[in-house]
């Protein structure tokens, strides 16, 4: 009962005990009778001693029976490369537990969401960028990765292509008119749409080519338990992914007489409707992840009367909505589907959508450049991934609990 007051040696043979009784208890069957009988005797000596609390008699039977582990015990070659395997390989399992049933980690990758949550952001400059440790910092803290491609000759592009490595890495490779190769270790969009990088410029020699720095898009985690145990909610931020929604870019066509009834939508005709007209539409394209507001839930009838959003013949309630309708601060309200879709949603104030069953409706904070479900129909409930929930990096005016 008050073991805590024993002295240090008598707590230390206890537990040698207690410890030998287990490895007895594992090898027992293993062992010769006279190993079992040997072991046994040992323990008892070093109960004894500790019972006694003769401090010389603790010790010689704890040598002793340590003596008789080490001969009966097989050595373990490498223990320490096995335990460090151990420990790499249990943090594994705990990181894609973690990952698969409660949080995984996202990267935003466009601007529909903003201000709200940033996609990738580039800024062309005309000054060199900053030493190394400036550098180090911004990327650390603001997920800012510096560009600075200068000529080598006089000389012109001939060529931009984007290059994969490793399924990870995407590089710009820039070829020019003297055979010259520039790798940018960003995508070719953002390096042409963000840093405004174009072919058609003669440039001289130490002249930049292209010059700035690019920002890494927010990352978020995904709460993945919540929708488990209850549904979505009006005015949540969402991660779902985009598996039998044409979200290329042609938008849908109906081909029953019900337009609420994405059950019936006709992908094939579809992708003949939009080559018909001119538009790339991969139907073998994987599935992605999208990020959206969630704008409706299954039976809501939205309309749009730019720059706001009605719900229920309501101005939509929630202070997300309120941002965004207010077109301040960077938000610049809710806009109409595209003309140039094939599936006819909120496209003008007198055309409302009614959400159909199992179903949410998705439009981005940056509605007026959003590809969403005005473009593409509902979001499938199966489809649902889980909740957008935290920023944990860049650690800028973003990061933080998602609102």
């Amino acid at each position: 009962m008050f073991s805590f007051l024993l002295p240090k040696y008598v707590k230390q043979g206890r537990q040698f005990v207690k410890d030998a009784r287990k490895i007895l208890d594992y090898k027992r069957d293993l062992w010769e009778p006279e190993a079992v009988q040997k072991f046994e005797q040992e323990i008892q000596a070093l109960e004894a001693g500790c019972k006694e609390r003769d401090a010389q008699q603790v010790e010689a039977a704890a040598k002793a029976l340590n003596a008789q582990c080490v001969a009966l015990l097989p050595k373990v070659e490498d223990m320490a490369w096995r335990e460090n395997c151990e420990v790499f390989l249990v943090a594994i399992v705990v990181a894609l537990a973690v990952r698969t049933f409660f949080l995984q980690p996202f990267t935003i990758p466009t601007g529909s969401m903003q201000p709200t949550l940033n996609g990738i952001l580039g800024y062309p400059t005309t000054e060199e960028p900053p030493n190394a440790l400036v550098r180090l910092w911004d990327f650390a803290i603001h997920g800012r990765s510096w560009v600075n491609v200068v000529a080598r000759d006089d000389e012109s592009i001939a060529s931009l292509d984007e290059v994969s490595w490793l399924l990870f890495f995407t590089y710009t490779r820039i070829d020019t008119s003297k055979g010259n190769t520039y790798w940018i270790h960003e995508p070719r969009d953002v390096v042409t749409g963000k840093l405004g990088l174009t072919s058609i410029l003669d440039y001289k020699r130490g002249q930049p080519i292209i010059r700035g720095y690019v920002e890494t898009g927010d990352h978020v985690f995904v709460d993945k338990m919540s929708y488990q145990f209850r549904p979505p909610r009006r005015g949540e931020v969402f991660v779902f992914n985009t598996e039998r929604l044409p979200t290329g870019d042609p938008g849908r066509r109906h081909s029953s007489s019900e337009p609420n009834d994405p059950a019936d939508f006709d992908l094939p005709e579809v992708a003949r409707l939009a080559d018909r007209r001119g538009i790339k539409f991969d139907m073998s394209a994987p599935s992605q992840f999208y990020i959206k507001r969630l704008a409706g839930l299954p039976g809501d009838e939205l309309r749009v009367d730019s720059p706001r959003l009605y719900a229920n013949g309501k101005l939509a309630e929630g202070k997300p909505f309120e941002r965004v309708m207010s077109a301040q601060n960077g938000y610049r309200g809710y806009g109409f589907g595209r003309s140039d879709f094939l599936l006819p949603i909120l496209r003008a104030s007198d055309d409302p959508y009614s959400v159909p069953p199992n179903h949410y409706f998705a439009m981005g904070d940056n509605s007026y450049n959003s590809s969403d479900s005005r473009d593409w129909g509902p979001v499938p409930q199966q489809n649902i991934m889980g909740r957008g929930l935290f920023v944990y990096w860049p650690f800028g005016p973003h990061w933080g609990f998602i609102q």
